[in-house]
């Protein structure tokens, strides 16, 4: 292996605990030499990134091709080779997102808030990188050069270990975009690639306090539920996307059938796609909505009077109303106004993304201020809960815990901040 494929090489050792050491000491000596860049330096050595990802499209879809064959051969479900899959223009749009990224609006260095003490100390707070971020995912493969980007461009380290099902894709991405990292002068290990398979090199990762400073699990229930029971490293981490769209009374009936059809199956294998639907008792247009949910493909399966809505409607077990199905299947419940929605929410959203559909605004800004998800829409599609569409490039992942970074998690969610104190000469009585 040459010198550009640094993040790809064999391991020096077969022990995970010093393989994760070694890769995390030379992160944390990249980091330095990467925070000290310009911030136009980073920008551009993405830019040398996504070209590289774009002279690599072939190979790289050469590389997704081997996935591919290997997960529709051990049986895994469509939406996880939805989620693995890479075609020309979903690779061209991994490279547009590494491009969006570099022309954000670098928050290192921004002040915070600044204020004088009356002994005449001038204290700011300023954005500062993090340091190194493990971040830990199954399936998708643009999450390599999606995380990477968000990384460099903040002046963070990285440790990527991907999942088995798309490795030879995350190498293959991963070689071409460290190659346009280090044109651009970026220091080698500033991005690697976990080289192993080995799920012991996971333990390692959350067990590497003092040498990693945050890790970023994205991936399915069982993984995620790992990361934060066994990692002595802080986490951000989202657990299951439940999303649930509310059809209130007064929504209007062609949007409502607009917005829950696009909500479900635009991309069933994404965390924002809608997994229940709650149809308000008064909602005069609700057998016409659950029929075109079905007419679009989508199997229901809902309550007693979600059924009698339509023959076609299965019943729903209990588990329904807390599966993420990632797929064409949806829960649906017929419930009594917005007290009804919101207890249902309660007790089962899993506080990503909750949406109402009305065209009473009263009754919109208390769904606002009664929901405590990460994010809450109004007469939109779910679907938009994407750091791209919010304006941030891509996205990390979606937060859904209370501290440090909420929702999409992009350039600002991966910094924290240090004190900056100024005096002319002033001793503590």
């Amino acid at each position: 292996m040459n010198r550009m494929d640094p993040s790809l090489d064999a391991p020096a050792t077969n022990e995970p605990e010093a393989l994760i050491a070694g890769l995390a000491a030379d992160a944390r000596a990249a980091q330095r030499e990467l925070a000290a860049m310009s911030s136009e330096a980073r920008a551009e050595a993405l830019r040398l990134a996504a070209a590289h990802l774009r002279d690599n499209a072939q190979a790289i879809l050469d590389a997704n091709a081997k996935d591919l064959e290997a997960a529709r051969a051990s049986g895994l479900s469509a939406a996880m080779i939805d989620r693995l899959t890479l075609d020309a223009d979903r690779l061209d749009n991994v490279a547009a997102g590494v491009e969006a990224v570099a022309d954000l609006r670098d928050p290192v260095g921004e002040v915070i808030d600044s204020s004088q003490r009356p002994n005449g100390l001038k204290l700011s707070r300023i954005r500062v990188p993090i340091g190194t971020i493990g971040i830990i995912y199954e399936s998708r493969p643009n999450v390599t050069a999606d995380a990477a980007a968000l990384c460099v461009r903040a002046g963070n380290a990285a440790l990527l270990r991907g999942g088995s099902e798309a490795v030879h894709s995350n190498r293959a991405i991963m070689r071409a975009f460290t190659a346009g990292l280090i044109a651009g002068g970026v220091p080698e290990g500033a991005v690697r690639l976990i080289p192993t398979q080995d799920r012991a090199a996971v333990g390692a990762m959350l067990s590497a306090a003092g040498m990693i400073d945050m890790i970023v699990p994205r991936g399915g229930r069982s993984l995620v539920e790992r990361v934060q029971t066994d990692a002595r490293v802080p986490v951000l981490a989202h657990l299951d996307g439940i999303c649930h769209t509310y059809v209130h009374a007064a929504a209007d009936t062609q949007m409502a059938q607009q917005i829950a059809v696009n909500a479900k199956l635009r991309r069933t294998g994404i965390c924002g796609a809608m997994e229940t639907l709650l149809i308000d008792a008064k909602f005069a247009g609700a057998s016409g909505l659950i029929a075109a949910l079905i007419d679009a493909g989508c199997e229901v399966r809902g309550d007693g009077r979600a059924q009698a809505l339509d023959a076609r409607v299965t019943a729903a077990s209990a588990d329904d109303w807390d599966t993420e199905y990632l797929e064409a299947v949806l829960s649906a419940a017929v419930v009594d106004g917005l007290e009804g929605a919101l207890a249902h929410i309660a007790r089962h959203s899993s506080d990503h993304t909750d949406v109402i559909i009305t065209e009473d605004d009263a009754v919109a800004e208390q769904f606002f201020a009664r929901v405590d998800s990460a994010i809450v829409m109004h007469n939109a599609s779910s679907q938009f809960a994407d750091g791209a569409e919010f304006g941030l490039g891509a996205e990390i992942g979606i937060a859904t815990g209370r501290l440090h970074a909420r929702g999409p998690v992009a350039l600002e969610g991966l910094t924290t901040y240090k004190w900056l104190v100024r005096g002319t000469g002033q001793a503590r009585p």
